[in-house]
């Protein structure tokens, strides 16, 4: 079994987001799914409460007994305030 390590990024909630979740909410009580904005919105996942989730450009790290990721903070996308770094196997 390998792992590999991954990271996302996030906007926080804003107004727009707020509305989105809002909507979401209101359909998941109503048992009906979400409108396709909705859903696109979201990424087809679920709302974060970290806020809007944005791809992170990642290099390979590798050095001696180790691997990781890079990312270049000077090209993060704009908004992100919180990144999140998980390993998966």
């Amino acid at each position: 079994m390998s792992m590999s390590t991954h990271c996302k990024g996030f906007r926080p909630p804003d107004e727009k987001w707020k509305k989105m979740k809002a909507i979401y909410d209101a359909c998941e009580k109503a048992d009906i799914g979400a409108p396709k904005e909705v859903y696109d919105f979201f990424n087809g996942e679920e709302p974060n409460e970290h806020g809007v989730e944005v791809n992170i450009p990642t290099k390979p790290y590798c050095a001696e007994m180790c691997d990781g990721v890079v990312i270049e903070v000077d090209k993060l996308p704009k908004g992100i305030k919180t990144i999140v770094f998980y390993n998966s196997y």
